[in-house]
């Protein structure tokens, strides 16, 4: 039985269609892969508290945290915490500074002012800090750094982010009644742990996202200091404390080493203090491992959701790409080329 030939004429005309597109007939375009984004280590903050010559067992928390694998990369500091955090945003590492430490003469930080009723005048520490810094400013060292003070008319906390490092960090550290107030741009300031004990906040501004505070601030006891900067040093101490605490309570981790038996001018202790930053920073290390892992693992799976969320979207451009082809060009098997039309 013979077909009627004009039952024939539709598939004459669809293999005449598919003839004459036949060179535009282009293959599926695959859908891009999604390139995989590294996820950031954690940046790691360390804000060092005020406490003289308590202050070298910072020096012990940094070696033991940079042994560790966790290198700070902003550093806080309030009074001798301003000090230590200056040399090691400098760029010095911990052994570094464990030997200036040790090398130490307390007469070339230390300058008497007779006149000012025996106030010590601040000027050597500040020297001092900036000879170590070859006299850079605070913007051209590695690490972000803030050194933490009080505006003496004001009572407000002042961050020092820029600027000569040496004259923040001497105005970070003049404990009212010992060191004579420093007057910088027709402003004063004191010693910061009157209002920021361990700067916590100021390294969250330097872009901290996690903190390791170090409190070695003297507490009130209950036994009466020994000399005149012992007494001045804990009544800071209690001023400070309930602000410390709130401060504290936004840290990540606190590392409390124990030198709090260590006089305010006993720099006869330094090594002492080293050791014992040593030994709290081991004691505080799981739960430094722990959370940072913990942060680093919010931060992997945030990026996977982001990235199955853009493929997902990617995928559905691409359909509605295809979709939106004309039915001869679907008849003919043409597929759009999408890559300029999915974002």
């Amino acid at each position: 039985m013979k077909a009627h030939p004009f039952r024939l004429l539709p598939f004459a005309l669809l293999g005449l269609l598919a003839a004459c597109g036949g060179d535009n007939v282009k293959p599926a375009a695959p859908v891009a892969a999604t390139p995989v984004t590294p996820v950031k280590p954690v940046k790691i903050g360390v804000a060092l508290g005020g406490g003289a010559a308590k202050g070298f067992a910072h020096i012990g928390v940094i070696k033991m945290l940079e042994a560790n694998g966790f290198e700070p990369v902003v550093v806080s500091g309030t009074s001798a915490g301003s000090v230590v955090g200056a040399l090691y945003a400098s760029g010095m590492s911990a052994f570094d500074m464990q030997q200036k430490a040790v090398a130490l003469d307390e007469a070339s930080i230390r300058d008497l002012r007779l006149f000012s009723g025996g106030l010590i005048q601040g000027r050597k520490l500040q020297d001092y800090v900036n000879a170590q810094l070859d006299n850079k400013p605070a913007e051209q060292l590695k690490k972000p750094f803030a050194a933490v003070a009080t505006q003496l008319e004001t009572g407000d906390r002042a961050v020092f982010v820029r600027g000569n490092v040496g004259q923040a960090v001497r105005a970070s550290s003049s404990i009212p009644g010992v060191f004579e107030p420093v007057s910088i741009g027709g402003k004063t300031f004191v010693d910061g742990g009157v209002v920021s004990p361990v700067p916590v906040d100021a390294a969250r501004q330097l872009g901290a996202e996690f903190v390791i505070a170090v409190d070695i601030s003297s507490k009130a006891s209950g036994q009466r200091p020994s000399g005149l900067l012992g007494a001045v040093g804990q009544s800071i101490a209690i001023m400070g404390q309930r602000l410390g605490e709130q401060e504290l309570a936004r840290a990540d981790v606190i590392i409390r080493p124990a030198v709090l038996d260590i006089g305010a001018a006993d720099f006869e202790q330094r090594g002492r203090a080293i050791l014992e930053g040593e030994k709290a920073a081991m004691a505080a290390m799981p739960q430094i491992r722990a959370g940072v892992a913990r942060l680093q693992q919010a931060r992997a799976t945030s990026a996977r959701n982001a990235q199955t969320q853009a493929a997902a979207a990617q995928a559905e451009a691409q359909q509605r790409c295809q979709d939106s082809r004309t039915r001869i060009e679907k008849l003919r098997g043409v597929v759009k080329d999408c890559g300029a039309s999915v974002r």
